[in-house]
């Protein structure tokens, strides 16, 4: 019995969870744990501990069917848990309005333009708050409505979810409701083909062995079958009866989000005995979202529902990442801030100058009152210079963001329709997880890429194994004849001896029973792979493909798996008899040790246990074996580029055994660091063993793989490739994809010569060598390959990068990374060999924060690329075969690693050009559009009249100027894609935001005050002279202004005209139709089309002023003279001088105008023929 205080230690167990449950904020949950933690120091301690509170913090208890434990059993804290409803939405009917607008304002220009429309709401400014209110109102309701229809999609998919019909078990009955009334504790009964309403902790099947098959393609995309195991304790419980029966309570750790990891244990209990105890890992673990497979039906209970199931924590996004186009916008904004205040300054200041004079603040026809002439002059001043804040509030660009955002997501269907990137072998195109990179595509100067599944197929081949010296290769052709299956082809000495002969077949018994393959009929599996064995109906399955290959080719050499069926492996024999291993322990594989291992027990009863792996993590656990001559034969695989893998074993006496199997329950049944007391355990079982011998296995290299690494070369992208693979293997690799070439020197930075010499001596070494040829002079950081210079090649293993990230005695790690680094930098190429998945994301990392900050992207297939693919500025995915965490987790996805070449080369090129371009012309029509409204202000005495009609300042980004650039942004095409994917020399002239740099956003922002000044300045002198139209009537200020507007129309149209390149009928209709309806609108606002709008300011005054010949005349010259510089300097530049791009525009121009001649010479040449 607890002591009454007991309960006081035991509040955080009813506190946390209901806060987990009601999705309380952070700063709650911070609050929360703060309280808890001063209760823990203050007051906890003069009480005794609840049971098990110093162990299962982070632990919940499910009572399994609602049962409570005996009397006598350990007392568990009640938690309450949320219910199974998915709630994907954001926002409610009740939220949507204030929550959204909170959303869109904490973006700064949506805040800028909110302040400015109050402030036109307070004081008395020159323009109606309309000008700023409805372009704003337009940004806000397009943004809400996208974000609002796309919500209400995300409530209907979350009804059809949380009201889908579930059996569960009740008073031994089968009993059907709703998933959102699913709890915790409760057991499930699922069918085939349904998915899991909730992740469940799997206790039965109609199936004998306990096992049940699943896909998880909602999940992770992987569409293989994949194999869960029932509880040891209750897979005999098959009626519904049975499982009610059960008394049982599971301990599991708090949900997480990674659907890999589960820790748990359930605690059985008996009428008689004490409880038993079992483990429960990610094997027993049932995932919501998971489909039932080749299993009729599976008993299993709910542990994690609603939104703390692994499938809902996941739907929460990636850190976002920002494109340096974003970037650089952003620094133009705040450059266009700083104008707009200066602008403000000085017509507030040159006001007060001016009005200095009496006459001319107070001007007879418009006398102060005595309450204005009191007035504080530094208020007065203030509210002037809010004035002249909203006055020229229009050249920060509102309507930007919006035309970037919509320019993004549908620019983003160019790739997903791309057919050239769809591949038919496997039925997949590629994916756009994120829209906001596309033109960061067009911006990479370092490529880190994985080996295996990305440069190769991922698709392995048995060549050969080697045993104490002997090697063996299946279907060897010898003097013209294939020999038998079961032949091996001694190599290297003769047969083998009796002692041999037993090591061969505890070998070949050794791969036949170390692995976790499965065995399935040909009817069982969806996409099955058939064994090699045409006599045999079976499918081999697994997760690894290197797995599949070793034991189709030792089925090739005599020894054929046949199944698992009662926890025993059963294999064929050379002699066709068949041989049953009961399968004791599991040793699962993992990327840090890099190796697995099984322990079984003959029929004879003699213990074994059978390790592989690579061959850093077998030989130095071994104690016996011809290693000499089985790591010669490695090396030499390895250079080969085969992959190669170590076997060994060792006998275990019982007691032995019994001291591992303990080892390992003890791991197993650990919640809290479980996976590391489970390595301390494999660490200390995994030794003292016998080397048998070793295999090698083909991985070809993908289609085009070398062609598309030799493209991105010469695009001047640096090509880094990251492999857990022998230095020997990946070197091989990077040979044959032409990463590294004939004429590449290549240099080692390996532990091997780290050994031989210190750090510091190899790194000063490499650093002579690489800087020799340019002397002091680095190498041109976007050089890639260079016919002038020597070629350098790096390669490094994990063990060497260690110790240049390892900080050194007097406390700093800079000085080595520097120098590794400037190393790098000199290098074409990189292959950085034995990574770890974290070391990926250290390369990457390090390339990334170095002082150039060059963009980066990686790219890969598995799980153990997740950490570079995030951690790089794009990441990129390739839809393979080892699952498909990483395009899950990528940015982009792809088929295969060909499809690179045209992602970069062509769709990021135009994504880059067009992006480019919409921010440059969107300030370039704002200065152009503001300007000439500072200018006039000199001449109305800065009295902050406009120049512009309200219609005009609120339309002009929102509607006349707005379609002609996104349509350009979506469709520009300035090169050929053929010409970009033929000469990929051409993304070298976007390189390092190229086209958003200060020297091209100075041009642009004055080639907008030249454009301003002409159309002012043009229209002043053309009105200095009092212009009278044939009926007498003088031009006014509202004329002035509509010319001035009109000219500027159409020039900042014309001038987008000019730099298409690429015309459709969209275009044209789109940037004609702009032009028309312009003059429409103005025909309308102006009373000629609707003459009911009679608007007192510009009622009629458009038609007045096309009424005038020399209006006509002016607006003609104006816009002649305003396009003429840029035309001017267009025809300069590229004659002068041109860049690789307009270089091929030019000859491409050539050959259309020369192919019509060529016709036409044919033509006559073949009519003169007849």
């Amino acid at each position: 019995m607890q002591s009454p205080g007991a309960e006081w230690p035991c509040l955080r167990y009813r506190l946390l969870p209901w806060a987990h449950a009601l999705f309380l904020p952070t700063l709650a949950m911070e609050t929360l744990n703060i309280v808890v933690a001063f209760c823990s120091q203050k007051i906890w301690p003069v009480f005794p501990q609840c049971a098990g509170e110093e162990n299962w913090v982070d632990s919940r208890t499910i009572y399994v069917g609602h049962k409570e434990p005996p009397p006598g059993a350990e007392a568990y804290i009640p938690q309450r848990y949320p219910d199974n409803r998915i709630v994907s939405s954001k926002y409610t009917f009740w939220n949507f309005i204030p929550k959204n607008l909170f959303e869109q304002f904490r973006r700064i220009a949506n805040f800028y333009f909110l302040i400015i429309f109050l402030v036109q709401l307070i004081i008395d400014t020159p323009t109606s708050p309309v000008t700023s209110g409805l372009p704003l109102f337009f940004v806000i309701t397009v943004t809400a409505i996208k974000q609002g229809y796309e919500d209400w999609l995300r409530h209907k998919a979350d009804n059809a979810m949380n009201q889908c019909p579930v059996h569960f078990i009740q008073h031994g009955k089968l009993v059907r409701k709703q998933s959102r009334k699913l709890r915790v504790g409760d057991i499930v009964m699922v069918k085939e083909d349904e998915t899991f309403p909730c992740d469940l902790i799997f206790l039965s099947s109609n199936r004998g062995d306990g096992t049940c098959h699943v896909t998880t393609a909602s999940l992770d995309g992987e569409s293989s079958h994949k194999t869960h195991y029932a509880v040891q304790d209750t897979k005999g419980f098959h009626t519904e009866e049975d499982v009610d029966r059960l008394h049982a309570t599971i301990e599991c750790e708090q949900p997480q989000p990674d659907l890999y990891k589960f820790v748990g244990r359930i605690n059985v209990y008996s009428d008689l005995n004490d409880p038993v105890v079992r483990p429960l890992g990610s094997e027993n673990l049932l995932l919501r979202g998971a489909t039932l497979k080749n299993t009729e039906k599976i008993f299993g209970v709910a542990i994690y529902t609603g939104m703390e199931t692994k499938m809902a924590l996941n739907y929460q996004s990636k850190s976002q990442k920002r494109s340096a186009v974003e970037k650089s916008m952003n620094v133009f904004l705040i450059v266009y801030l700083c104008i707009l205040v200066s602008k403000a300054l000085v017509n507030t200041v040159l006001k007060y100058v001016w009005q200095s004079e009496p006459f001319r603040d107070e001007p007879w026809y418009n006398q102060k009152t005595e309450s204005e002439r009191q007035r504080n002059l530094f208020l007065r001043a203030f509210t002037d210079f809010l004035a002249f804040m909203v006055l020229f509030n229009y050249i920060i660009p509102v309507s930007m963001y919006v035309t970037v955002e919509m320019q993004k997501f549908l620019g983003s269907y160019f790739i997903s329709w791309d057919e050239d990137m769809f591949d038919e072998e496997t039925g997949e195109g590629p994916l756009v997880n994120t829209s906001d990179l596309n033109e960061e595509l067009g911006q990479v100067e370092y490529i880190f890429t994985d080996k295996t599944g990305t440069l190769t197929e991922n698709n392995m081949a048995f060549k050969e194994c080697c045993i104490e010296g002997q090697v063996y290769v299946p279907h060897v052709i010898c003097n013209g004849q294939v020999l038998p299956d079961s032949s091996g082809i001694d190599m290297i000495d003769s047969s083998p001896g009796v002692s041999g002969r037993e090591r061969e077949e505890l070998f070949f018994r050794a791969l036949c029973l170390c692995h976790t393959v499965q065995v399935k009929d040909d009817d069982q599996v969806d996409g099955p792979r058939k064994s090699p064995d045409s006599g045999k109906s079976c499918v081999y399955i697994s997760s690894s493909p290197d797995e599949v290959a070793l034991v189709e080719g030792i089925q090739r050499l005599g020894f054929t798996y046949l199944r698992l069926k009662d926890n025993y492996m059963e294999i064929l024999n050379r002699n066709d008899d068949i041989e049953r291993f009961e399968l004791l322990e599991i040793l699962s594989f993992d990327s840090v040790r890099r190796r697995m291992s099984v322990i079984v027990r003959a029929a004879t009863g003699e213990i074994y246990l059978f390790c592989k792996g690579a061959d850093s993590s077998i030989f130095p656990r071994v104690t016996e074996g011809r290693v000499d001559q089985i790591r010669a034969r490695v090396e030499r695989n390895a250079v080969e580029g085969l992959r190669t893998l170590c076997v060994a074993y060792k006998s275990m006496a019982p007691e032995e055994y019994e001291g591992a199997c303990r080892l390992l329950q003890a791991a197993k049944v650990a919640l809290q660091d479980r996976e590391k007391k489970l390595a301390e355990a494999y660490e200390q079982i995994e030794r003292d063993l016998i080397l048998l011998g070793a295999t090698a296995v083909e991985d070809r290299l993908q289609e085009k793989a070398a062609d598309t690494i030799e493209a991105l070369q010469k695009a001047g992208i640096k090509v880094w490739v990251l492999t857990g693979d022998k230095m020997e293997t990946a070197a091989a690799t990077c040979y044959a994809c032409k990463l590294f070439r004939r004429s590449t020197q290549v240099l080692e930075l390996t532990t091997k010569r780290i050994e031989e010499q210190s750090l510091h001596d190899v790194l000063f070494e490499l650093s002579k060598t690489v800087l020799r040829c340019s002397g002091s002079l680095t190498r041109d950081n976007f050089s890639g390959l260079s016919a002038d210079m020597q070629d350098y090649g790096l390669i490094i293993d994990g063990a060497a990068l260690s110790l240049i990230m390892k900080p050194r005695e007097d406390g700093s790690s800079s000085n080595y990374r520097e120098l590794f680094l400037e190393i790098c930098r000199n290098c074409s190429a990189v292959l950085c060999c034995r990574m770890a998945p974290l070391q990926k994301a250290q390369i990457v990392k390090l390339i990334k924060f170095s002082k150039e900050h060059p963009i980066t992207l990686a790219i890969g297939d598995g799980a153990n690329d997740v950490s570079m693919i995030l951690e790089a500025h794009v990441g990129i995915g390739v839809i393979g075969k080892e699952g498909r965490q990483a395009a899950r987790n990528s940015d982009y996805a792809i088929p295969k690693f060909k499809h690179l070449k045209k992602m970069l080369l062509v769709h990021g090129h135009f994504y880059y050009i067009r992006i480019s371009e919409l921010v440059q012309y969107f300030f370039y029509k704002n200065v152009c559009f503001i300007f000439p409204q500072f200018l006039y202000q000199f001449f109305c005495g800065f009295s902050q009249q406009t120049l512009y009609d309200t219609a005009y300042l609120t339309l002009y980004n929102i509607s006349f100027t707005s379609l002609p650039i996104l349509l350009y942004s979506l469709m520009e095409q300035h090169v050929g894609i053929d010409m970009l994917q033929r000469d990929p020399s051409l993304y070298r002239d976007i390189a390092k935001n190229a086209l958003l740099r200060w020297r091209v956003f100075t041009y642009w922002t004055f080639l907008g005050l030249f454009d301003a000044l002409v159309f002012f300045f043009g229209a002043y002198f053309m009105f200095e002279n009092t212009v009278v139209t044939s009926g007498g009537q003088m031009f006014g200020n509202w004329t002035f202004g509509t010319l001035v507007f009109t000219v500027m129309v159409f020039t900042v149209t014309l001038k987008l005209a000019l730099d298409t390149h690429y015309w459709t009928w969209i275009n044209h209709f789109v940037i004609w139709g702009s032009l028309l309806f312009y003059i429409v609108f103005s025909l309308l606002w102006g009373g000629i089309i609707w003459p009911f709008l009679s608007y007192q300011r510009m009622y009629y005054v458009f038609m007045h002023m096309l009424s005038s010949g020399p209006a006509w005349l002016g607006i003609i010259l104006l816009i002649t003279v305003s396009l003429l510089p840029d035309v001017l300097k267009k025809v300069l530049c590229r004659q002068l001088w041109p860049t690789a791009t307009e270089r091929t525009q030019a000859r491409n121009q050539c050959l259309s105008v020369e192919q019509p001649t060529v016709f036409m010479l044919s033509q006559t040449s073949s009519g003169l023929s007849f």
